[in-house]
């Protein structure tokens, strides 16, 4: 395949490599290890990526199944080149970090738009979110702990965990600051505030 392997692929991908298996039981597998948490998967662009995957060779279908009046299941297995597409992406991602570009930081970029009180009422609605998040993440994460899984395999939730800490930390800073007036949007220039424009009046009013 040409294009680099997307999350989604390169999850098909690591979910072939304990063994064969069609499409449904990887969805199982990846709501049981909450891989779910980390790729963003549907339904429909799971099997959309199985079918990509096998059209460009790294996974391999095995045998076509059926059972009672359900639909017929295919079973498929990771080609060699497969696991090397996997590794060599897998790779590339723990070594390059990737340019992203996430909305909170376009809303920080242009948070002078509002006023700084209204700034700070939503910075705190935003932290109490960002507490039950965090939440979430560790009690799944405890949850999981518990039940026998790897640690290794749960790394990407602990890198979830201190990703959300981290930006609650900074939100919580930027509340104090905006209250003590240690943070404020005066400069030497004109501020940027935008205005509603006005509703154009019907001719029949």
């Amino acid at each position: 395949m040409s294009r680099p392997l997307t999350p989604l692929a390169l999850t098909v991908l690591r979910m072939l490599c304990d063994g064969p298996m069609h499409p449904y039981e990887m969805q199982q597998r990846i709501r049981d290890h909450a891989y779910d948490q980390a790729v963003k998967i549907t339904h429909g662009s799971l099997y959309h990526s199985v079918e990509r995957l096998a059209a460009g060779g790294l996974i391999e279908p095995l045998e076509t199944s059926r059972e009672g009046r359900r639909p017929e299941r295919t079973v498929y297995a990771e080609t060699s080149a497969g696991r090397d597409a996997a590794q060599f992406r897998l790779a590339e991602l723990l070594a390059r970090p990737a340019e992203e570009f996430p909305l909170f930081g376009t809303a920080l970029a242009f948070i002078n738009l509002l006023p700084e009180d209204e700034v700070a009422r939503l910075l705190g609605k935003r932290t109490v979110l960002l507490e039950a998040a965090l939440a979430g993440h560790q009690a799944a994460n405890d949850s999981l702990r518990k039940r026998g899984i790897e640690r290794y395999k749960l790394i990407d939730q602990e890198w979830q965990i201190a990703r959300v800490r981290a930006e609650l930390d900074y939100v919580r800073s930027l509340v104090d600051d905006l209250a003590s007036g240690r943070l404020t949007f005066d400069d030497t220039e004109p501020r940027a505030v935008c205005h509603p424009r006005p509703r154009p009046r019907r001719t029949d009013d």
